[in-house]
Order: C-alpha cells, then structure tokens, then sequence
C-alpha cells in the first residue's frame, strides 16, 4: 500500500509487530437505587497498570491474576502467537479467537470468559489505524505514533475495559492491564506512551501502577540496581509506579526494601516481596499479606465503589475456597503419576493449559501431581537402535505411569509412538486420555489392532493411506491452512444410550455440554459401524449428529477421548470434567470423585459462583 506525503505512517521498525501482551481485568460498576451515582456520572474506570522491567518472563501475568483475585473477594467486578516451539500454546477463547497463553492464565483464576478483543497486539493497533486513514478519518493529516496510534491504544483499551466477562453481564469498574515485554524495549515504546496519556486521561484516583522487577541474589546477598534502574527507565517515560513487586528467590531482607524504597521514591509497604512459592495459586495469598489491597483501596479510592452484599459473599467464599485449597495442597504426601506422550516437550509451556488443568484435577483429588515427559518418537522402533537410552526410558515411564495422556498436536512426527502408547493403556488397563489428536490416535490404534484395519491412519499423517479412518473435515480449504480451523465454543450432544459414561456422569448427566475446539480432521463417518461393532463407543456427537466428539470403551477403568480441548475451560475451583475423570481415574477414586459430580452442591456451588465480573485485556 503507498502512502503520500501528507498519509505516511511513522512506524517503529517491523519488530513492533511482534505480539505485545496487554491484558485488562475489569469490574462492573453497581449503581443502587436513589444513590448518589446513579443521579450523576457513572463513576469513572478504575485502572491498574501491570509492566515489568530487567528481564522478560518475569511473573507480571501471575501477579497481574492474583492482585485480579484479591480485587473480587471484596465484592469487585474487574475488566486483554507465535511459534508453539518458540513461545507456548496457542490459547482458544469462545469466540475462535487464537491468542496469547497470558489470557488463559487470567480466565483460570479469575473464571471470566474474554473475547478476542481482549488481546491488543501491534498489528490489530496498526491496521486499525491504516484503515481509519484509507476512510479519511484523518482528514488527510500526516498520521503519526503520537497522536493517533497511542490514542487508538487507548481508546481500545477504554472500549474493551467496559465489556462484560462474567454471568453479571455488568459493565466492570476496575481495568488490570499488563504490559508485556520490558520497559525500554523498542516495541513496547508506543503503547508506553500510550498509559502514560491513559493515566492522564483516567484523572487522579483512577489509575495505579505496579511495577514487577528483578532482585538477584549474588554472592549471597540481594541485589537492588536492577530495580533501581529499570524504575529509573519506568521514570524516563513518565511513569511513577505505585507499588513495587520484586520477584526474588527468598523473602527479601528489611534492608534491602528499605533500600529500594529510598531509591525509588516509594514507601516501604509499597514495596511487595514476591518470592518463590510451592505453586503459583499462592501468590494471591503472598500479596493479600504484605496488604496488597488496602494500598490499592487507598490509591484508587476503591471503598467508594458500591458493592452488591452478594458478590460479596461471594467473594468471601471463594477466597476460603482457595485458601483451603492451597494449604491443602501442602500436606498432601500421596502423588499420581501422569505420562504426558506429546510432541513438543522440549517446551512444557506448549501444553500450558494442559499442565494446568492436570495440577487442577489432582488438587481437587487430594493428590500432588507426578508428571512425566514422554518425547512420543522415543516410542517408535527406530529409537530402539537409534536411540536406545532414550527408548527404554520412555517405555519405562510408560509402562509404571498411573495413567497416560496424548494431548494435541499437528504433523506426523513421533504419532507412531502415540499410537503404541494408546495400545498400551488399552490393552494392559491404564487409564488413557487423549485430547483431539490423542483421540484420533485411539481411534487409528483401535482400528489397526481391534478392528483388523492394519493400514489405518490418517490423512494427515500419510495422505494417500488405503484405509483413512481420520480426514479433512468437508469444509476445511485443504492448501491455505491459516485461518482454517473449527475455532471456539461447540456444543457437544451425549448419545441415547450413553448413560453408562463415566464422562457424562461427571458432567452431571447433562446431555448436551459446551466445549471448545481447534482442529481441522475428524473421524470418518465411513468407519463410524466398523469401529462401533468392536466396542468403541462415539457416545458424544455434535449438534447434527455428524461429527464424533467423544469415545469411550465400556471394559476398561478410563479409556476417554475428546475432539475438543477442555483444558480451556479448567479453572482452579473447578477442575475440566475430562481431565478431572482421568486422574481420579489413575489415582483410584473415581467413583467418589464421580459421586460428588452428580450432587447439587458441586454442580451448582463454588463452580458454579466463582465468577464474578472479571475481565482482562491483553496488549
């Protein structure tokens, strides 16, 4: 596209385009009958800058959740891709849209449900912006960073701050938005600027910032410059940071927080120790006792807030929910072990969500999580000469796990392995689950060993196969693969006669469940009469009957696959059905765990009330 003169874009290098992470968790404003509020103004966005210096990766999304956390149990509603090999999984929201893990960590502690909008990357400011100038919005005035590429940062933020996440349906009153990459990095410079305007903008008492930095240890003692100068370069964009946090290995010394509060112009209790804890799901309770929130209730004047007695109560509930459940967790000596088959575990945030949703099942059972990474190609027989160590490690996790899964994945490299690990869970009684191309691994190893269907496979791992018991789903464009999956939240219908499944007991009976997909094969229909005479059981469909969601073997403890991903909608207090069956299944309570499933109080308790209006915007 040519620009004149007078409709250049001033642009930072093309590295600005790479994924910037921004989320925002915002908290509906209740106005009550006859108050003062609702005769005036609505009162104004609350906002809470998340931004990070030194170094990247640093814990700001963590600490940007629990302060989120923290926010609801008073009574508050808050309102943000790369290469899986390079960066982690690619996270599914309801609405299809693709994006960042960050948001899949905001919607499993907080129980919100984000919409792609949320996520504000470089490229969606960009061509928003070109495209307002292709309409003449400009007026044919040389467009620049400032002013109209930061004041469409913020008016996105502002706009996405105010839409509703939870079952409220309310419009949120407090925005936590987390800045990703470093302060005083080159890409992250205009949206710098851009919540430098915004805290203008917003007014005072409207707007605070936590700053999360680096204390190392050298030498045994802890260091404090690199705080120092990454609040200096916080500074020289005209930042002040309210508060603090510091990521540390131990809890930091007094001398050390009373030398970064002289340094940085802050008070002492401004100053929050972070330091490493036995899981994250303890950071909320880390900062709610270093007074995390009166600090923010001072600065941003959150007593002001009307807040509904029961979101209240709500929040109070869940917060000894999590309490309870977290130091739970630190008196539980009994393990699981899980043996995750995959394909990209060299990089375990590749299955961040999956990790997740394990560590949520085992907690909710009582058990602390063993889990082992099986590279699936170690399997295979050509690893036995090749790479004979190797072999016989992953065979001999395999063979003492309590239970085995095969998450998701793409391209035909270690599915052998897959597939014999599948055998192996069928055939010798282990509890197996495989996630979307983990249940189209048991179905090809079904085929081939029960159905005596020696050359099944798929079309996507060998394209001409004779007997192709998984294919391109009719509507998927078989060149341009970008763009092409089915993408978001699918309804999933239990079959007449499923009412044996243990999967559907826990889901409470429910004969039709939600769920979300991102796949583009599916089961052929042509093999559906084959495989069923033999004992796979397709005992979930989708909403035409056409399309297999879930199979199951009657004859075996757990023996569950999914076409869906539940693992992106596990939530801390209320753990993936899926995933909540497997390891109850492997740590031998199952039927409890299925008992508790089919009572009211689980079903309709604290899952069912966590949310309370929290939403997040991802820049």
């Amino acid at each position: 596209m040519e620009f004149s003169r007078r409709s250049t874009v001033r642009a930072p290098p093309s590295s600005i385009f790479k994924n910037l992470s921004s989320i925002l968790l915002s908290s509906p404003s209740w106005q009550q009958p006859g108050s003062a509020t609702n005769m005036s103004q609505p009162p104004k966005m609350k906002y809470i800058l998340v931004s990070g210096g030194v170094i990247s990766g640093i814990g700001k999304g963590t600490i940007a959740s629990s302060a989120g956390l923290l926010l609801k149990t008073i009574g508050l509603k808050i309102s943000l891709e790369s290469s899986v090999i390079v960066h982690g999984e690619v996270f599914v929201l309801d609405d299809g849209g693709e994006v960042d893990l960050d948001l899949g960590n905001y919607e499993r502690y907080l129980n919100i449900t984000l919409t792609r909008e949320s996520n504000i990357t470089t490229g969606k400011i960009y061509q928003h912006v070109i495209e307002r100038e292709r309409r003449g919005d400009y007026l044919g005035k040389t467009v620049q960073v400032v002013p109209h590429l930061t004041d469409a940062v913020q008016d996105w933020v502002e706009r996405v701050a105010k839409i509703p996440v939870d079952d409220t349906k309310e419009c949120p009153d407090v925005c936590i938005i987390e800045l990703g990459g470093t302060v005083g990095d080159i890409e992250s410079a205009p949206f710098i600027e851009a919540m430098r305007q915004l805290k203008r903008r917003a007014g005072k008492g409207n707007f605070a910032q936590i700053h999360v930095s680096l204390v190392p240890v050298i030498a045994g003692e802890q260091k404090t410059k690199p705080t120092q100068q990454a609040i200096r370069d916080v500074g020289r964009a005209g930042l002040v940071p309210d508060l603090i946090a510091c990521r540390c290995d131990v809890p930091l010394e007094r001398s050390t927080t009373d030398k970064i509060a002289m340094f940085c112009q802050v008070e002492p209790d401004q100053v929050l120790a972070v330091h490493n804890v036995p899981t994250t799901y303890h950071v909320p309770l880390l900062l709610e006792k270093q007074g995390l929130l009166k600090t923010l209730g001072s600065i941003l004047n959150l007593d002001a807030i009307p807040k509904p007695q029961n979101l209240v109560d709500r929040g109070q509930r869940t917060w000894s929910e999590w309490t309870k459940l977290t130091q739970q967790q630190e008196r539980i000596f009994d393990t699981v072990t899980i043996a995750l088959v995959g394909k990209y575990t060299t990089l375990h945030d590749s299955y961040l969500s999956v990790i997740k949703s394990l560590e949520h099942s085992a907690m909710r059972c009582g058990r602390k999580l063993n889990l082992l990474w099986v590279d699936a190609s170690h399997l295979e027989d050509q690893a036995k000469s090749d790479h004979p160590a190797e072999f016989h490690k992953a065979w001999h996790v395999v063979c003492t796990a309590n239970g085995i899964l095969v998450p998701g994945g793409f391209g035909n490299r270690g599915t052998e392995g897959m597939i014999k690990a599948a055998e192996w869970a069928r055939t010798n009684k282990t509890p197996y689950l495989g996630i979307c191309l983990g249940m189209q691994i048991a179905v090809i190893e079904f085929a081939r060993h029960v159905c005596d269907i020696p050359k099944a496979s798929s079309i996507e791992l060998a394209e001409n196969c004779e007997d192709p018991v998984v294919i391109f789903m009719p509507e998927i464009d078989k060149t341009n693969l970008g763009g092409t999956m089915r993408l978001g939240l699918r309804p999933t219908i239990f079959q007449e006669g499923s009412e044996w499944s243990r999967l559907r007991q826990l889901y409470g009976d429910k004969k039709e469940i939600n769920e979300r997909h991102r796949h583009r094969y599916e089961v052929n229909p042509e093999y559906i009469e084959r495989l069923a005479k033999k004992g796979l059981e397709f005992v979930g469909k989708d909403d035409k009957g056409e399309r297999m969601e879930i199979i199951e073997l009657k004859d075996h403890p757990w023996f569950v696959g999914v076409q869906f991903h539940p693992e992106y909608l596990s939530r801390v207090l209320q753990p993936s059905k899926p995933y909540l069956g497997f390891v109850a299944a492997a740590a031998g309570c199952l039927e409890s765990v299925t008992k508790d499933c089919m009572t009211d109080s689980f079903l309709n308790g604290v899952g069912g009330t966590l949310a309370n209006g929290l939403n997040g915007v991802r820049i």
